[in-house]
This record gives structure tokens, C-alpha cells and sequence, in this order.
């Protein structure tokens, strides 16, 4: 069944990707264990022109590799990586993060990533801060994605979380200034100028 308006799903309850998919209203949604998160507003100005900058300089080094960058809005759908997945229903949780690289082309499909991308980036605003730096954090962990960073707007800062394979919880590896040379730990040949992504375009 189509459900059009969102006040029809009951917030406390659980779902699954297959009822995501059934799901056709205007709120802009993740699902985050079976649960429904809302998102924030439409990103302010700063928050677009943060991942403008920084997609582009992505865009640049991935182009004609075998690595893909994708931008939100994009679907990825993270299970459990010690079980196996039978159908949508077995998938709990459905994110867009806003700039992530795949490199397992097998996990692209019509409809997103499924599975745990390589390297994910969310920045943060007021409305989502909590959201990101704490069930994401653990979802994104649980997930096995290998490397994880948060931008700070405000602080003009990044946090870059590698995934330790051993204890399979992130490592704070490097936290970077916005005066700053960022460099994937999984791409060290990506050069990422910070100060170009937290520029702030002057005309008009």
C-alpha cells in the first residue's frame, strides 16, 4: 500500500526498506534501524556550498577511476554485514549521506548502494548535529564503512574516523583545521585544500 502522508506511519514503530519503498510523501526520510528519522530542512547555504566544494575536489581525483562519488540525495541501504540479506524486508536501514564513495561496483544498483560504502561524509547543521555524531556514528560502525568523516561548519573542522579492522570500532585518526591539507586515509593520494572547502563565495 502507497503511503502518501507521513502522519499516516506510526513514528514508534519498526520498518523495513520494503515499506520505504512504499513510501511517497514529501518528507525526506532515513530509516535508521526500522526507525524513522527525519531529516533536517533543506540545507542552508553554507551547508550546499560546503559539499559543492568538497564534491568537486572528490569529483576531480575519482574521475576515470574505478571508484564512484555519489551526492544526497542517494539511498544506501546498510544491513547487519554478519548476517546475510534475503529481500528488502531484511534491510532496516536506509540513509543519504551527503557525499560518499563506492568502490564495489557490484553494490550500485537502480536504486542506490547496497551495502557499506568506503568512505562516507556527512556535515553537520543545527537540526542534525546529534543525529550524525551518534546513531550514525554507530550505524556507520556496525556497518563496516572503513572511514568516516564529519565536517564542522561552524568550527570550519573535520573529524576523520577510520574503521580498525580488529576492534571494529572507529579511531579518531586525524582531526583537521580549516586551514588544513585533509587526506583520506583510504585514498592517500586525494589532497583535499580545506581552506577551498570552507570558502565562502564573496559575489553577490
Amino acid at each position: 500500500m502507497v503511503i502518501t502522508d507521513l502522519t499516516k506511519l506510526d513514528l514508534n514503530g519498526t520498518y523495513t526498506y520494503a515499506d520505504y519503498l512504499t513510501w511517497q510523501f514529501d518528507d525526506a526520510v532515513e530509516l535508521i534501524k526500522g526507525k524513522i528519522m527525519a531529516m533536517s530542512p533543506a540545507p542552508s547555504s553554507e551547508h550546499q556550498n560546503i559539499v559543492t566544494n568538497l564534491g568537486g575536489a572528490m569529483f576531480n581525483f575519482f574521475r576515470n577511476k574505478p571508484c564512484k562519488l555519489f551526492y544526497a540525495p542517494f539511498d544506501v541501504r546498510l544491513y547487519d554485514r554478519k548476517k546475510s540479506i534475503i529481500a528488502n524486508r531484511d534491510i532496516y536501514s536506509v540513509v543519504q549521506p551527503d557525499l560518499c564513495v563506492i568502490c564495489d561496483k557490484t553494490k550500485i544498483d537502480t536504486k542506490g548502494c547496497l551495502g557499506s560504502p568506503d568512505w562516507v561524509i556527512e556535515i553537520l547543521s543545527k537540526g542534525n548535529s546529534k543525529k550524525e555524531m551518534q546513531i550514525k556514528y554507530q550505524l556507520y560502525q556496525e556497518s563496516g564503512i572503513k572511514e568516516y568523516w564529519l565536517v564542522y561548519p561552524g568550527e570550519r573542522a573535520v573529524h576523520q574516523f577510520v574503521l580498525d579492522e580488529q576492534s571494529e570500532k572507529y579511531q579518531l585518526l586525524n582531526m583537521y583545521s580549516g586551514e588544513d591539507i585533509a587526506t583520506p586515509q583510504l585514498f592517500p593520494d586525494c589532497q583535499i585544500d580545506l581552506r577551498e572547502v570552507f570558502e565562502e563565495d564573496e559575489e553577490g
